[in-house]
């Protein structure tokens, strides 16, 4: 008898333990009976999916490690390959919009956007007056202020609109995306490229990733890369950056 065999037996005796464990509990609510039976039942429930649990899962260890080592080093490969393609001199120009913007503004969509929270925290650390799009406390965009958008396709509907809106109010939108050829890029003052598959391409060519994956970490880290150099640049403690932190928690 092979594992599906073994789980479907020990199932419909599980089945049958339960229906009769009823019967005896109509008939002798407080009898010895009824408490073996209750033993039972619960044996052959424990092992009937501690069975379902070990064909659900029995791998290797050491195989499994092995996996998630390699993966990690595909991972990062594919982040030092898109480091070694991206226009420096252009992600540069991203310094100069922050420090004269009045306030910042960052919009994204996804994991996009959680890379884009993380970066506005950094920001905010470092003292610029950010805020996060979609944020019940978030206030209206101005003339003067900077929006930091991120789309990989520069298509996402929610992030283009943002951009539209940011544009008209007279505000300065700057995008990071894979193309500078969309709806997103046509708003920009300026675009940043993140040489990355977008998350609808399935073919592997650019990353063995899934979906937008490389994208998504490389904005983190692009704009942790950012905020470093503004840090380093002004020289100020990391004890006063601290004063700065959430301390709510």
């Amino acid at each position: 008898m092979d594992y599906p065999d073994i789980v479907v037996y020990l199932f419909l005796k599980l089945v049958f333990l339960w229906h009769y464990y009823d019967l005896i509990a109509g008939v002798f609510p407080d009898s010895p009976t009824l408490c073996a039976y209750s033993l039972t039942v619960s044996r052959v429930f424990r092992d009937t999916f501690g069975l379902y649990n070990l064909i659900m899962y029995d791998t290797n260890p050491a195989e499994t490690a092995e996996a998630l080592k390699q993966n990690l080093r595909i991972i990062l490969d594919e982040q030092r390959s898109l480091a070694d393609q991206i226009d420096f001199d252009q992600l540069a120009l991203l310094i100069p919009h922050l420090k004269s913007a009045n306030r910042v503004f960052v919009v994204a969509a996804g994991r996009s956007g959680l890379s884009l929270k993380a970066a506005a925290m950094r920001l905010m650390h470092f003292g610029l007056n950010v805020f996060v799009v979609g944020e019940t406390t978030t206030p209206a965009i101005r003339k003067g202020d900077l929006l930091i958008a991120a789309s990989g396709s520069g298509t996402t509907s929610s992030i283009v609109k943002a951009a539209e809106k940011a544009v008209k109010a007279g505000a300065a939108v700057v995008s990071l995306s894979t193309t500078t050829v969309s709806a997103l890029a046509a708003c920009s003052v300026l675009v940043i490229i993140l040489p990355a598959a977008q998350k609808e391409d399935h073919g592997q060519a650019v990353s063995l990733q899934y979906a937008g994956s490389l994208f998504e970490q490389a904005l983190l880290l692009v704009m942790d890369a950012v905020f470093q150099t503004l840090w380093l640049a002004e020289g100020t403690p990391a004890e006063v950056l601290w004063e700065r932190h959430a301390n709510l928690e």
